[in-house]
C-alpha cells in the first residue's frame, strides 16, 4: 500500500480550502505575489497539500521575482511528473504529483545555471510546508540531511 495516497474527492473538498482545490484537482494558478510561500525562506520541506508527498526542500528554493514558490529541482524526480500543457495559446511542461496527481505548477529552463538551469514555478496553494524542526515528528526525518548537507 502506498504511502501518500489521494483521499476521496469528497474529502478533499472538506479538507482542501476552495483554492487549493481548484488549483491541485482542476489546474488552476493562484494570485502571483499574493500566496503564502513565495517570499517564504524559513528551513524545511515542502510537501503535496493533498497526499503529503515531500517534493521540495527550502534549501533549493529561491527568490526568482516570478510571484510564485521557486525551486531548482524537486526532492526526488520520481516524486513528480511532468506533462505538456498545451493550455492558454503556448507550450509548457506542467508539473504533478506522483502519487496523488495533484497539479503543482509548470517548469522551465530559465533558473539559475549554478543550480541545474530550472524554476520549478509551484503554487503555494498545492504545498503544505512544514518547519526544520517539526520534519522528524511529521514523518519527513530522513530528508534532514539533506538539509543539513546544505546549511
Amino acid at each position: 500500500m502506498n504511502k501518500y495516497e489521494k483521499p476521496a474527492d469528497a474529502i478533499l473538498k472538506q479538507t482542501l480550502t476552495p483554492l487549493q482545490y481548484e488549483v491541485t484537482q482542476h489546474n488552476a494558478t493562484e494570485r502571483p505575489f499574493e500566496n503564502e510561500y513565495d517570499q517564504h525562506f524559513e528551513e524545511g520541506i515542502y510537501v503535496d497539500i493533498v497526499s503529503g508527498e515531500p517534493l521540495f526542500l527550502s534549501c533549493d528554493k529561491f527568490n526568482s521575482g516570478c510571484g510564485w514558490p521557486a525551486f531548482s529541482k524537486p526532492i526526488q524526480r520520481n516524486m513528480i511528473k511532468e506533462k505538456a500543457d498545451w493550455s492558454h495559446h503556448m507550450h509548457r511542461i506542467e508539473v504533478r504529483s506522483a502519487h496523488a496527481d495533484s497539479h503543482l505548477g509548470h517548469v522551465f529552463n530559465d533558473g539559475p545555471l549554478d543550480q541545474g538551469g530550472l524554476r520549478y514555478c509551484i503554487n503555494s496553494a498545492a504545498l503544505r510546508f512544514i518547519p526544520k524542526a517539526e520534519m522528524k515528528e511529521a514523518g519527513y526525518g530522513d530528508y534532514l540531511p539533506l538539509l543539513e548537507a546544505k546549511s
